[in-house]
């Protein structure tokens, strides 16, 4: 595991704000549906395929920016104020979003912090990017797909509440997403075990953590200092010898976050440097098969698969393509 000196260099990806959209293409304030206000993509790809097409979906964060820092735009409270249900993966990701949340919510609206509900504080990681001092713990439970999986139950159950009279729908897509995720879960177990040497991680951010726990992986660390800067000399110099020193054979770099440093690093050691590493980012183009939290999970595990000497057939095999209409179209 690598010491003090290896510092913590990218968030999730490049800040930025946009107006949020409606996902589902439908007319806003129609009566025939809920309205649903999410955050990060990954949450709205997982409730727009349960919800389908008796909800509209908001999604607040566009891709490709940092959740960690990102500030809901003014108009975001005209959208929560309009909100029956507002899900947020709560692990104080989202804290302003939240706040402008509660400040603005219609009477008897509800804001469900998913991954809070379901991960016991007993289990919360404190780790390279998230330490214990800072008060708050890792909350990437979305790339573990046995916490998806709890994520969908949540927002079966949410919104069922909500609209009784569309809770079998809901729950038929919901057992739908649990089986897509499942076998995205059999997968990845199976195409792991091809893997020549270690599972280990060393990554921009440490976004893998209960991912890592869940299915064996060793996380090495995570290269991001705290304010988003790039490392200075000194660091990187103690980084490199780390590296050498333990024979890391890749370092995971985002595709939203270019580093010139990672690739040093990674020249001066002898490692690769894979740069296509995401983990809020879908892939593809909103309408892309891809294009959704199954798209996003499995790339991201072939990633790691191949880029440590692995092949992934089972997984490339899969089906990622969402389960519900009308669900493709996300905030950019």
């Amino acid at each position: 595991m690598l010491g003090a000196g290896l510092m913590m260099l990218a968030a999730c990806s490049a800040s930025s704000a946009a107006t949020p959209e409606a996902v589902d293409g439908s007319p806003a304030g129609s009566p025939a549906q809920l309205t649903v206000v999410t955050t990060v993509a990954p949450i709205t790809s997982i409730a727009a395929n349960i919800g389908g097409d008796r909800v509209r979906i908001v999604g607040l964060v566009p891709e490709g920016t940092n959740s960690h820092t990102f500030e809901p735009p003014p108009s975001a409270s005209a959208v929560l104020s309009e909100a029956d249900l507002v899900f947020v993966n709560g692990l104080q990701l989202e804290e302003p979003t939240k706040e402008l949340a509660q400040a603005n919510l219609k009477q008897g609206a509800e804001i469900v912090e998913i991954g809070t509900s379901v991960l016991p504080e007993i289990d919360y990681i404190y780790d390279f990017s998230f330490p214990e001092e800072d008060g708050k713990p890792n909350p990437h439970l979305w790339t573990d797909p046995t916490y998806a999986i709890k994520y969908a139950g949540v927002i079966e159950s949410a919104l069922a509440n909500a609209d009784p009279a569309n809770a079998g729908y809901y729950q038929q897509n919901s057992e739908k997403f649990v089986a897509r995720a499942t076998a995205l879960s059999d997968a990845l177990r199976k195409d792991q075990d091809s893997i020549p040497g270690e599972r280990a991680l060393l990554t921009y951010h440490d976004a893998y953590a209960y991912f890592a726990k869940t299915y064996g992986w060793t996380i090495i660390g995570a290269i991001q200092p705290s304010n988003f800067e790039d490392p200075t000399p000194k660091e990187v110099a103690g980084i490199i010898d780390q590296i050498r020193e333990l024979k890391v054979p890749v370092i995971f770099g985002s595709e939203v976050f270019p580093s010139d440093v990672l690739a040093q690093i990674a020249e001066e050691t002898g490692a690769r440097y894979e740069d296509t590493l995401r983990d809020d980012d879908l892939p593809g183009a909103p309408g892309d098969a891809e294009h959704s939290w199954m798209g996003l999970m499995r790339y991201d595990y072939v990633t790691m698969i191949k880029g440590l000497g692995g092949t992934a057939p089972t997984l490339e095999a899969l089906d990622v393509a969402d389960i519900a209409p009308d669900s493709a179209d996300y905030p950019q």
